[in-house]
């Protein structure tokens, strides 16, 4: 039997989901609690300490299983969307309300007090954030929790985006951030994740599970619009035959340049492409 994946299985020697009971050991198997973001931005942490690595960050509206909180106020779950597990502040979660209705669709949006853009915001929330709309007009969407949403910056839940490609080139030269996923800052799976979601399209979050889930196979020599190259721990999008754009710390941003360019640099740091994928 292959060994089940951390990074999306909740398990740990002390406590397990019970959907894993037989297949994990643990001291413990529970069931779990529903919660839902309600920060506009909460990192999902590999250990619960404010100075843990960042794994991937859980969006404003996304729903989370919740398996533990510590008496230090941390909760340790995994996100429903893309199955990661890790901890987040219990601060950053409420409870799990009606089903979002829209989801934001600028790179960012802010959210006001009252129908009125003089007003100070209360909150700026990113690109693919979930909302529960209460009632709305042609200019602005009112929230269950009382703010005041650009209805421009919206869409309707299930309405999807049709090139994942310029969704990437809307986070051109957002700074990057290992395990960000927002224009606040965000890595190289983490720009393929949001952009092929916002098309409705699953997809795994870090590099090795993109590589492995996505596509089929193409030679690197045939690179067109929308295939993924992929190295050992990174993976950029092919804008079309020569270019590319990637989240990356040689820009330390969203960037794109010549295919070739990236490919010899990255080559000249010890790296090898790995494989190219169309989807």
């Amino acid at each position: 039997m292959a060994a089940l994946d951390p990074r999306i299985n909740a398990f740990r020697p002390e406590l397990a989901a019970k959907s894993l009971q037989g297949q994990v050991e643990a001291k413990r198997f529970v069931e779990g609690t529903p919660r839902r973001v309600i920060e506009a931005i909460a990192g999902l942490r590999r250990a619960p300490r404010s100075d843990a690595a960042l794994d991937t960050q859980a969006l404003y509206g996304e729903s989370i299983t919740v398996y533990e909180t510590t008496d230090e106020g941390w909760a340790w779950g995994q996100l429903a969307r893309d199955k990661y597990v890790g901890w987040l502040s219990a601060n950053a979660l409420g409870s799990p309300g009606a089903a979002p209705t829209h989801k934001v669709t600028a790179v960012r949006t802010l959210a006001f007090p009252a129908p009125d853009i003089k007003l100070p915001p209360v909150a700026a929330l990113p690109f693919g954030a979930d909302i529960v709309m209460a009632r709305g007009d042609d200019k602005f969407v009112t929230t269950d929790t009382g703010w005041h949403l650009p209805a421009r910056h919206l869409a309707r839940t299930g309405a999807n985006e049709g090139d994942f490609v310029a969704v990437a080139e809307r986070f051109m030269g957002s700074p990057y951030l290992w395990g960000g996923k927002t224009a606040e800052g965000l890595d190289c799976s983490g720009l393929v994740q949001i952009s092929l979601q916002a098309c409705g399209m699953i997809c795994p979050r870090d590099s090795d599970m993109q590589e492995a889930a996505l596509g089929q196979p193409v030679p690197l020599g045939r690179l067109q619009r929308g295939d993924l190259i992929f190295w050992k721990g990174h993976v950029a999008i092919a804008r079309d035959s020569t270019t590319l754009i990637h989240a990356n710390a040689h820009h330390m941003a969203v960037a794109a340049e010549p295919a070739a360019e990236a490919i010899a640099r990255i080559k000249k740091a010890g790296g090898e492409v790995t494989s190219v994928k169309r989807l």
